[in-house]
């Protein structure tokens, strides 16, 4: 059924997600050191971090001339940090952190020394950009980036050149962020549009609206567009959306985080969530739009196909949608089509997607699908499109499973390193070019085709097969009353 972001009603515990992850308090431990990082700042050496003071983790991301925090670790606490604290603010800790330690305060600079340091935190920002490119839309982590640059530019000039291929790169990302978030802005109000009305047109063949069909009548054709609209989503869910999307109270502290009433922050993902919910009713809508009983079962038998062919690509999310669209109700009361059509093929693809144990059917093929990616020679053997809903639902029950703090009051870094890893793992499908040739007429009618609301698809529904009882008997006059004008 069509999707919210938070509902956790449908969907229990992470993929890969061990229940066994110590939630537990924990016992008291001693703190790393301030003066320098120690062994646990990396994820990769020595043993790892499972819990430290906010300090101590803001100090461990600072570069020295002999030490740079292991990519994993910069990844983990950036990601996790605006949990505790505003990225501007912590961008300016970090930088009076290195001024203090690098003496950059001081005149005259000692060169050599800010020569092993310059590189290091030019890459530690670097990576920030590319990573997190929404932080530095605030003015303030620009200009504290600028600032810690102006202080070691003096000792090479090519950190001037350096600083502004970094700003050139960082303004033509936040520039497709921005043209990506108006595109999916006129998709929404295309989308709202519905067509109830045009249940009348059973009464008037030919047809006075176009349908799928129409468009695109090969299911392997579909399913590489269906692949094209999801990768685009995907592309532009930043991985910060996911901790943003599940921020709240820490009741250890009393603190409210600092973002909490910036929507905008989500927007890319909640419009991923308004794609699975439009082709729900897309799917549903075309279904029900037939007003013979051989074409209705013809449309079932086709999204049947495409649903195949969008678990073979491992586009996951484009399955469940379709899945979920001929399970509504209006639909799946359609009992004489349903008899019409070829389903042996969707009862398959049911079982993969059945929520039982988990989801485990759909885990296994997923980490199947992950498995195939990782060992693959072309772009078409790396796509992975996972459940999104499923995979939100399980970052927010990792988030409400764990503390964000401990009782000692240390950041509970275990939990945000197995954050880490599941967005990190959907970064890496994200970033796959998709390999299909885009069909700009079948990718203009998903989305913007009207489609019906969900009393137009039980008015379609009833209009197709007459009400069984007198509850929807009732229903079918009320609709018809309220959606057609009709008495």
């Amino acid at each position: 059924m069509p999707q919210t972001v938070c509902s956790g009603t449908m969907f229990t515990t992470p993929s890969g997600f061990s229940p066994h992850l110590a939630c537990a308090e924990p016992e008291e431990e001693e703190e790393a050191p301030q003066e320098g990082p120690g062994p646990g700042a990396c994820l990769a050496d020595g043993p790892p971090i499972t819990s430290a003071s906010l300090d101590t983790l803001i100090h461990n991301l600072v570069p020295t001339a002999d030490y740079y925090p292991e990519k994993a670790y910069v990844f983990t606490f950036l990601l996790s940090a605006r949990l505790f604290i505003p990225p501007p603010e912590l961008l300016s800790r970090l930088c009076e952190l290195c001024i203090k330690q690098q003496q950059l305060d001081q005149s005259p600079l000692d060169t050599a020394k800010v020569r092993k340091f310059g590189p290091k935190i030019l890459q530690l920002l670097t990576e920030w950009t590319e990573t997190f490119p929404s932080d530095f839309r605030d003015e303030k982590m620009v200009g504290h980036f600028k600032d810690i640059i102006h202080r070691i530019a003096p000792c090479d000039e090519a950190y001037w050149k350096t600083l502004n291929q970094v700003l050139q790169k960082l303004s033509q990302r936040l520039a497709l962020i921005g043209q990506g978030e108006e595109r999916r802005g006129e998709v929404s109000l295309n989308a709202s549009s519905i067509s109830d009305k045009l249940v009348a047109f059973k009464t008037k063949p030919p047809p006075i609206q176009k349908d799928m069909l129409s468009i695109c009548n090969d299911p392997y054709t579909l399913a590489q567009q269906l692949t094209h609209v999801e990768l685009e989503h995907l592309r532009h869910i930043g991985p910060e959306e996911f901790v943003q999307a599940f921020v709240q109270k820490d009741p250890l502290d009393g603190t409210q985080p600092c973002f909490s009433d910036q929507k905008k922050k989500t927007s890319n993902l909640e419009a991923y969530v308004r794609w699975f919910n439009r082709l729900c009713y897309l799917v549903a809508t075309e279904i029900c739009m037939p007003a013979k009983k051989k074409q209705r079962a013809q449309v079932i038998e086709f999204f049947i196909d495409v649903a195949r062919e969008c678990f073979n690509i491992g586009n996951f999310n484009s399955l469940m949608a379709i899945i979920s669209g001929m399970n509504m109700s209006p639909v799946s009361r359609l009992k004489k089509t349903w008899g019409k059509a070829k389903t042996a093929k969707f009862f398959i693809l049911e079982h993969q997607m059945d929520p039982t144990g988990n989801f485990y059917n759909y885990r296994t093929a997923l980490r199947g699908a992950a498995h195939r990616s990782r060992t693959a020679n072309s772009n078409r053997e790396r796509i992975v499109i996972p459940f999104f809903s499923l995979l939100i639902k399980d970052i927010y029950f990792l988030n409400e499973g764990c503390a964000n703090r401990l009782p000692n009051g240390h950041v509970n870094f275990e939990k945000f390193v197995e954050l880490a890893r599941q967005v990190g793992e959907f970064m890496t499908w994200k970033q796959v070019e998709c390999p299909f040739e885009e069909d700009r007429a079948i990718l203009h009618y998903l989305h913007t085709a009207p489609i019906f609301s969900e009393d137009g698809l039980y008015l379609a529904s009833y209009e197709s097969e007459s009400p069984e009882n007198q509850v929807e008997k009732d229903r079918w006059k009320a609709l018809r009353s309220n959606v057609l004008g009709k008495t």
